[in-house]
């Protein structure tokens, strides 16, 4: 199915609205820390930063810029424009969802003044109604292709899918694996490690760590299988979750290589080792079904629609003109 035109400008200009609330929260950071290095190595996890304010954002924010952008653009131009508005507000509904109960408890009052507390909350109904209104507007926005000018929704290429499937879905047990980890560490705050409380630091619009790498796992699962079977959706479902893996990685090489970790690589303990392994992995698996999926597997050419013959062009039901004549017409024809 394709987008109506109508459609397509809808899309994108809810893709633009939540590019720009992510964005106006990015630029208030980089003005509250007053040097963006100092934020990025608060972001990166580093141990030393000491910001005049906390940040309201998480690394992450930037990805999802990225993701709103380019949702935009194939919204306008692109085959897959309504799996890509329906990832992109899946995306946004389950990563926005926790700060509908976390940013108005009285916790944050400490950390943010009740006017950024006051927007933030704005935001996320904002995002959220984008949400739902993206996944609306591609449903309802789609028809069928009309002739072969019109390109179908391109699937992965079959060697595409299973490059995706087998990265995305290591990635994804990974990542479940150190999140069961976390949970034995840390049993005693854990619930608030997943859905937000006193004991967890967390940027005002962002979810709970817990609830990201939950919402991160399912998400690399779900588009392992989908490239696996070669669904439409499968390409901007599984885009979406490499950019996440790839720039988490990257937070996790940033932090090696600033400690050093690699230099003493044998002397650390098993986990930390593991910590060090997955970190470059997943640089790897992102990068790779970034670039896979990226283009698009062989075309396919559009179902026909029925012009009343009963089964498209040139193929009417038998029985209701009759056979067609023979090449050679026989005596008396």
């Amino acid at each position: 199915m394709i987008l109506t035109r109508g459609a397509r400008a809808t899309g994108a200009v809810l893709c633009a609205v939540l590019a720009l609330i992510v964005a106006g929260w990015l630029v208030r950071d980089v003005r509250a820390a007053d040097d963006i290095g100092l934020l990025w190595r608060y972001w990166a996890g580093y141990y030393d930063p000491r910001l005049p304010l906390l940040p309201t954002t998480s690394a992450y924010d930037v990805v999802l810029l990225v993701v709103y952008l380019s949702a935009a653009v194939a919204s306008l131009r692109s085959s897959v424009a309504a799996t890509a508005l329906v990832a992109t507000g899946v995306v946004t509904i389950v990563l926005r969802l926790p700060g509908l109960w976390n940013i108005g408890e009285s916790r944050t009052n400490a950390r943010f003044t009740d006017d950024l507390r006051t927007r933030a909350l704005l935001c996320a109904f904002v995002a959220l109604a984008a949400g739902i209104a993206m996944i609306t507007t591609a449903g309802a926005g789609r028809r069928a292709a009309r002739d072969f000018s019109e390109r179908l929704p391109a699937r992965p290429g079959q060697g595409a899918g299973l490059i995706a499937f087998l990265c995305l879905g290591a990635a994804g047990a990974i990542v479940i694996a150190w999140e069961i980890r976390q949970a034995t560490q840390i049993s005693a705050i854990y619930p608030d490690w997943f859905v937000g409380g006193d004991r967890v630091v967390q940027g005002l619009i962002d979810p709970p760590p817990g609830w990201f790498s939950a919402v991160l796992a399912l998400l690399c699962l779900f588009a392992a299988v989908s490239a696996l079977v070669r669904a439409v959706h499968a390409r901007p479902f599984g885009l979406i979750a490499a950019a996440l893996l790839l720039f988490g990685g990257v937070l996790g090489v940033a932090r090696t290589v600033h400690y050093e970790l690699l230099n003493r690589f044998g002397d650390l303990s098993v986990e930390t080792q593991l910590i060090v392994v997955t970190g470059f992995f997943e640089v790897l698996a992102g990068a790779v079904v970034l670039l896979a999926l990226a283009l698009p597997g062989p075309d396919e050419p559009p179902a026909l629609p029925d012009q009343g013959y009963g089964q498209g062009y040139g193929h009417p039901q038998p029985g209701v003109y009759g056979p067609p004549p023979p090449s050679q017409p026989p005596p008396g024809w």
